[in-house]
Protein backbone atom coordinates (compact mmCIF):
# COMPACT_ATOMS: atom_id res chain seq x y z
CA UNK A 1 0.00 0.00 0.00
CA UNK A 2 1.26 3.53 -0.87
CA UNK A 3 0.50 6.12 1.11
CA UNK A 4 0.19 9.52 -0.35
CA UNK A 5 1.45 12.41 2.30
CA UNK A 6 2.68 12.74 5.07
CA UNK A 7 -0.42 13.18 7.06
CA UNK A 8 -2.10 10.09 5.58
CA UNK A 9 1.48 8.14 6.84
CA UNK A 10 1.40 9.80 10.24
CA UNK A 11 -2.43 8.84 10.35
CA UNK A 12 -1.91 4.95 9.39
CA UNK A 13 0.59 4.97 12.34
CA UNK A 14 -1.46 6.72 14.98
CA UNK A 15 -4.02 3.70 13.93
CA UNK A 16 -1.70 0.63 13.65
CA UNK A 17 -0.39 1.62 17.18
CA UNK A 18 -3.65 2.12 19.14
CA UNK A 19 -5.32 -0.92 17.41
CA UNK A 20 -3.12 -3.01 18.89
CA UNK A 21 -4.63 -5.49 21.63
CA UNK A 22 -3.45 -3.89 24.83
CA UNK A 23 -2.26 -7.21 27.43
CA UNK A 24 -3.77 -4.71 30.28
CA UNK A 25 -7.35 -4.33 29.21
CA UNK A 26 -9.42 -7.32 30.01
CA UNK A 27 -13.03 -7.78 29.59
CA UNK A 28 -15.44 -8.60 32.41
CA UNK A 29 -17.70 -10.76 32.58
CA UNK A 30 -20.71 -9.83 33.69
CA UNK A 31 -23.56 -12.48 35.58
CA UNK A 32 -26.71 -12.93 33.68
CA UNK A 33 -29.81 -10.85 35.71
CA UNK A 34 -33.14 -12.26 36.25
CA UNK A 35 -35.56 -10.24 34.45
CA UNK A 36 -38.99 -10.20 35.60
CA UNK A 37 -41.57 -10.50 32.89
CA UNK A 38 -44.54 -12.05 33.92
CA UNK A 39 -46.02 -13.57 37.45
CA UNK A 40 -47.23 -17.28 37.20
CA UNK A 41 -49.41 -19.13 39.92
CA UNK A 42 -49.52 -22.46 40.48
CA UNK A 43 -53.46 -23.84 41.21
CA UNK A 44 -54.14 -27.09 43.22
CA UNK A 45 -57.16 -29.56 42.86
CA UNK A 46 -59.16 -27.47 45.24
CA UNK A 47 -58.68 -24.40 43.16
CA UNK A 48 -55.78 -22.61 45.41
CA UNK A 49 -52.35 -21.15 44.95
CA UNK A 50 -49.69 -23.27 45.88
CA UNK A 51 -46.76 -21.32 45.08
CA UNK A 52 -46.53 -17.59 43.11
CA UNK A 53 -43.37 -16.97 41.36
CA UNK A 54 -41.90 -13.95 39.21
CA UNK A 55 -40.53 -15.58 35.87
CA UNK A 56 -38.62 -14.94 32.85
CA UNK A 57 -40.44 -15.42 29.18
CA UNK A 58 -38.48 -17.75 27.06
CA UNK A 59 -40.98 -17.74 23.47
CA UNK A 60 -38.53 -17.11 20.70
CA UNK A 61 -36.26 -20.23 19.19
CA UNK A 62 -33.28 -18.16 20.92
CA UNK A 63 -34.55 -17.33 24.46
CA UNK A 64 -36.12 -21.12 24.86
CA UNK A 65 -32.49 -22.50 23.84
CA UNK A 66 -30.61 -20.03 25.78
CA UNK A 67 -32.90 -20.52 28.61
CA UNK A 68 -31.33 -20.62 32.42
CA UNK A 69 -27.91 -21.47 30.94
CA UNK A 70 -24.99 -19.56 32.81
CA UNK A 71 -27.22 -18.31 35.80
CA UNK A 72 -25.06 -18.82 39.00
CA UNK A 73 -27.95 -18.23 41.10
CA UNK A 74 -31.44 -18.13 40.96
CA UNK A 75 -33.99 -17.00 44.24
CA UNK A 76 -37.00 -19.03 45.30
CA UNK A 77 -39.52 -17.30 43.85
CA UNK A 78 -38.03 -17.04 40.54
CA UNK A 79 -38.31 -19.34 37.37
CA UNK A 80 -38.87 -19.61 33.57
CA UNK A 81 -41.20 -20.14 31.58
CA UNK A 82 -41.04 -22.25 28.18
CA UNK A 83 -43.49 -20.98 25.77
CA UNK A 84 -44.05 -22.86 22.70
CA UNK A 85 -46.38 -22.96 19.45
CA UNK A 86 -48.07 -26.10 20.37
CA UNK A 87 -47.57 -28.82 22.31
CA UNK A 88 -45.56 -31.72 21.26
CA UNK A 89 -43.09 -34.43 22.87
CA UNK A 90 -40.08 -32.00 24.64
CA UNK A 91 -36.71 -33.01 25.85
CA UNK A 92 -34.21 -30.85 27.63
CA UNK A 93 -31.20 -30.77 28.65
CA UNK A 94 -28.69 -28.92 31.08
CA UNK A 95 -25.66 -27.93 29.36
CA UNK A 96 -24.23 -25.09 30.33
CA UNK A 97 -26.62 -24.82 32.87
CA UNK A 98 -25.15 -24.05 36.72
CA UNK A 99 -27.95 -24.67 38.88
CA UNK A 100 -30.00 -27.60 39.50
CA UNK A 101 -33.72 -27.13 38.46
CA UNK A 102 -36.98 -29.17 38.55
CA UNK A 103 -38.67 -28.88 35.20
CA UNK A 104 -42.63 -29.01 34.97
CA UNK A 105 -43.80 -29.76 31.90
CA UNK A 106 -47.51 -28.55 30.93
CA UNK A 107 -50.02 -29.45 28.40
CA UNK A 108 -51.82 -26.61 25.85
CA UNK A 109 -53.98 -26.48 29.10
CA UNK A 110 -51.90 -25.58 31.34
CA UNK A 111 -52.38 -28.94 33.76
CA UNK A 112 -49.13 -30.14 34.86
CA UNK A 113 -48.40 -33.55 32.68
CA UNK A 114 -45.28 -34.40 34.67
CA UNK A 115 -42.33 -33.03 36.78
CA UNK A 116 -38.73 -34.43 36.31
CA UNK A 117 -36.91 -32.99 39.46
CA UNK A 118 -33.51 -31.95 40.64
CA UNK A 119 -31.70 -32.49 37.14
CA UNK A 120 -28.08 -32.12 37.29
CA UNK A 121 -26.30 -29.26 35.73
CA UNK A 122 -24.61 -29.46 32.48
CA UNK A 123 -25.49 -32.93 32.08
CA UNK A 124 -25.96 -33.97 28.73
CA UNK A 125 -28.76 -36.18 29.32
CA UNK A 126 -32.27 -35.87 27.95
CA UNK A 127 -34.84 -34.66 30.24
CA UNK A 128 -38.53 -35.87 28.59
CA UNK A 129 -41.50 -34.47 28.95
CA UNK A 130 -42.94 -37.87 29.07
CA UNK A 131 -46.19 -36.53 27.06
CA UNK A 132 -47.15 -33.15 24.77
CA UNK A 133 -46.23 -30.07 26.30
CA UNK A 134 -46.45 -26.95 25.05
CA UNK A 135 -44.78 -24.72 28.55
CA UNK A 136 -42.32 -26.34 30.41
CA UNK A 137 -41.57 -24.18 33.48
CA UNK A 138 -38.41 -24.46 35.27
CA UNK A 139 -37.46 -23.32 39.01
CA UNK A 140 -35.15 -24.38 41.46
CA UNK A 141 -33.92 -27.78 42.17
CA UNK A 142 -36.34 -29.56 45.06
CA UNK A 143 -38.91 -26.89 44.89
CA UNK A 144 -41.27 -28.69 43.31
CA UNK A 145 -41.51 -31.35 46.60
CA UNK A 146 -40.87 -28.86 49.09
CA UNK A 147 -44.57 -26.95 47.56
CA UNK A 148 -46.09 -30.38 47.10
CA UNK A 149 -46.27 -29.52 43.06
CA UNK A 150 -47.68 -32.53 41.54
CA UNK A 151 -49.42 -33.57 37.98
CA UNK A 152 -52.88 -32.61 37.73
CA UNK A 153 -52.52 -29.38 39.09
CA UNK A 154 -52.78 -25.98 37.01
CA UNK A 155 -50.79 -22.64 36.78
CA UNK A 156 -51.95 -19.16 35.36
CA UNK A 157 -49.89 -16.04 34.66
CA UNK A 158 -49.90 -12.53 34.08
CA UNK A 159 -47.30 -10.90 31.47
CA UNK A 160 -46.41 -7.36 33.19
Amino acid sequence: MMLKSPITTLAFIFLFIHCKNDPQQKVKEAPIGFKKEAVLSIINNENRDVATFDIELASSPYERQTGLMYRETMKENQGMLFVFEAAAPRSFYMKNTLIPLDLIFLNANLEIISIQKNSIPKSMDPIPSNGDAQYVLEIIGGQSDALQITPGMKIKYTVL
